[in-house]
């Protein structure tokens, strides 16, 4: 019969680093996911104190990450899960924004004021990132894959 393997078209280092930077990406967001499982308080306390009901966002939030990097895997899901991770980024810069402004509010915060900052541009860094491994298409393609 032959190995089936030499039927495939020759995988390229751009399709090889595409999937790299995919399985990254996934891993990231479900372990930050399961991370707002662990230590909800710590999430629970760099929400800024004009949102509502911090248990459910946390909570919310974390099964958003674990939902959207387990769909980043998931071919017919993955341009859901990456438009779903990117509102989700956009969502949770304003906790970003709140621990970099005012660190002195979040009780045991024992960050450099330097990187949380530098989390603010990263948040930018992150949504080009799920941008490029989910919503990119390639070129003579009309589905990314």
């Amino acid at each position: 019969m032959g190995d089936p393997l030499h039927l495939r078209p020759p995988f390229s280092e751009h399709a090889r680093t595409l999937t790299l930077l995919r399985w990254s990406a996934a891993a990231l967001f479900v372990a930050a996911g399961v991370n707002h499982f662990i230590n909800p308080a710590f999430y629970r306390r760099i929400i800024p104190p004009v949102f509502p009901s911090p248990d459910l966002l946390v909570a919310v939030s974390g099964a958003c990450e674990i939902a959207g990097g387990i769909g980043l895997l998931v071919p017919p899901l993955r341009r859901t899960a990456g438009w779903c991770l990117i509102v989700l980024l956009v969502a949770v810069f304003p906790a970003n924004l709140y621990m970099a402004v005012w660190p002195d509010r979040i009780p045991g915060l024992v960050v450099p004021a330097w990187l949380l900052w530098l989390r603010l541009p990263l948040q930018v860094a992150f949504v080009a990132w799920v941008w490029a491994v989910a919503l990119r298409r390639r070129r003579g393609s009309e589905r990314s894959g």
